[in-house]
């Protein structure tokens, strides 16, 4: 969907609810993305030196940006601005009925290796459930990333429509890599979204994706989901901001909803 410059809560639902995704062109202002673009380059410098032996195996993102001993204290109050700035708060609203609440953060760069192959993946199937519990869970529950391009970059190719239908036998072999198909092979009906920077692609974590790799991409990923202690049980209370630091936030109901969650549940 390209966004047009006022875009309607419909038209934002309309859209994800069949596709399960919307691509919002130009969501962030340039300045506003050169700000984060620089306090994230430092902090990838810093992840790279103390994970290379993680980058060299492959590693194609770094997660839990807000972590207390992740990054200095402003661009952790940057990141929750971002996170809980009006914008997002009201895009969640428009996607689904459900309140949503921050689970985490992920940053997408490429591998070190330009030949190494991108994989099609459900987020679900890292879950530790079982084939059936997959597909009984996957189109009950909401869990979102809204995918902030940093810079210009070859972008995400997603399977329109999968995050409400399991995937054909087709996909399922290629995805799991069964009967000597391979995971990175080109799939029929699949939809290459590029991304400008400033650009917010959200998409359903329990479609069938995969990331594209090229063009130094650089990607902030926020995460959200149903505010439901089974989906909230991966998040980190170490990444929630503290009291001084929620008071900064345009719409902190994004992450109280997630200690409420995690103190209610006892996680």
């Amino acid at each position: 969907m390209n966004a047009p410059s006022a875009f309607t809560r419909a038209d934002i639902r309309t859209h994800y609810q069949a596709q399960g995704f919307v691509h919002l062109h130009g969501f962030f202002a340039e300045p506003e993305v050169e700000s984060l673009r620089k306090s994230l380059a430092a902090f990838h410098e810093n992840w790279l030196r103390q994970n290379e032996a993680l980058y060299c195996k492959g590693a194609i993102n770094s997660a839990y940006l807000t972590d207390d001993a992740a990054a200095g204290k402003a661009t952790r109050r940057q990141l929750f601005q971002i996170l809980g700035d009006s914008r997002i708060a009201q895009l969640l609203e428009a996607l689904v009925s459900e309140p949503q609440a921050f689970l985490n953060t992920q940053l997408f760069f490429d591998p070190k290796n330009p030949a190494q192959p991108n994989y099609w993946h459900r987020d679900i199937q890292y879950a530790g459930l079982s084939l059936e519990e997959q597909q009984a869970q996957f189109c009950r529950m909401n869990m979102f990333h809204l995918r902030l391009a940093l810079r210009d970059e070859p972008g995400l190719e997603l399977m329109p429509g999968t995050h409400r239908r399991w995937d054909t036998d087709e996909e399922f072999a290629v995805r799991m890599k069964q009967a000597g198909r391979r995971v990175d092979e080109p799939l029929p009906g699949a939809q290459v979204v590029p991304l400008s920077a400033g650009d917010l692609l959200v998409f359903s974590a329990n479609m069938l994706h995969r990331g594209l790799y090229g063009m130094g991409r650089f990607a902030f990923d926020m995460l959200f989901c149903d505010a439901r202690p089974d989906l909230l049980r991966y998040a980190r209370r170490s990444c929630l901001p503290s009291e001084e630091e929620l008071a900064g936030v345009d719409c902190p109901q994004l992450f109280t909803r997630t200690r409420q969650v995690l103190d209610q549940a006892g996680l």
